[in-house]
Order: structure tokens, then sequence, then C-alpha cells
């Protein structure tokens, strides 16, 4: 038998709150609403081992059709925890970071959402100006903006 191969990272879950609000964000930074679907009965909770849930799901891809985020807002069970303003360097789930192409730009049409940075916007060598900033409900979110060529992989290779 053939060893199984990974092929691509197809999606990042994210429950929240509001998938409405995190529809509206996410869209406002550039990604497009793929689907949104129920996603209920006996047959998804033997996935999660929630037994029977009923969760709304949003599916939101990134311009270049590659990455997605699964937006999930659950209906049955409640969630049970909240880790969206756990810091930095709480174990499990860090941030998403998404490479963006102006910056300055995206963070003032965020401000309406309130978003709250969570330091500095600060410039990793020649390569990103990056920062992190709580977005809709608190979620931790990586912004980066490439300014040259060279990569963060580059730099990772030379060491």
């Amino acid at each position: 038998m053939a060893k199984s191969k990974l092929i691509e990272m197809h999606n990042m879950g994210i429950v929240v709150a509001s998938l409405n609000n995190a529809i509206a964000f996410f869209t406002e930074m550039g990604l497009t609403l793929e689907g949104r679907m129920m996603v209920e009965g006996d047959w998804a909770g033997r996935v999660t081992g929630l037994g029977n849930q009923s969760v709304e799901v949003a599916m939101m891809v990134t311009p270049d059709g590659h990455s997605r985020l699964e937006l999930s807002q659950f209906i049955k069970p409640e969630t049970i925890a909240d880790n969206r303003t756990a810091p930095v360097n709480t174990l499990g789930y860090l941030r998403i970071m998404f490479k963006v192409d102006n910056l300055n730009e995206l963070l003032q049409r965020l401000e309406k959402y309130d978003v709250t940075p969570v330091g500095e916007v600060v410039q990793f060598g020649e390569v990103y100006r990056l920062c992190y900033i709580r977005g809709v409900e608190g979620l931790l979110i990586g912004l980066a903006e490439q300014l040259g060529k060279q990569t963060a992989a580059d730099i990772l290779e030379d060491k």
C-alpha cells in the first residue's frame, strides 16, 4: 500500500459568536464568502465528537483561492469555552496571519470594526511590516506587508 501524502492545507476553523459579524469583518479584509450552510445531525456529531449538533458554517476564501477560513456558529451544543482574548503565549491556537499589500490602508478600513492593536506595527528587516490586531470578537490576527522580494523563509534558510 502506498504511503499517504499531504496535498494541501484546506482550511482553518474558527468558532464565532456572530457569523454575520465575522463574515462582514473578513469580507472587509478581502476574503470572499464561498458558501454558507447549516451542518446538523448525528453524522456531523460523529466527526466532531459532540453528538447531535447544529452549527451554521460559512466558508471564506482568500483572493488567490488557495486558503480558506471555516467560520462556525454553534447553535447546539452551546460553546463551552472562550479563548479569544488569551495572550499570544497561550497553548493552542495562536493567530492567523494574512499577507496584505497595504497595511496602513487596511488598518484604517478595519477601524469601524473596533480593531484593537496588540502591540505596534513593526518592521522585520527589509522583509515585512507587520502587526497583530484583535479583530472581530477579539480574534488574534496577524497582518504582514511584504517589502521586497526576500521572504521570511529566505532568512530562515540563511541561518
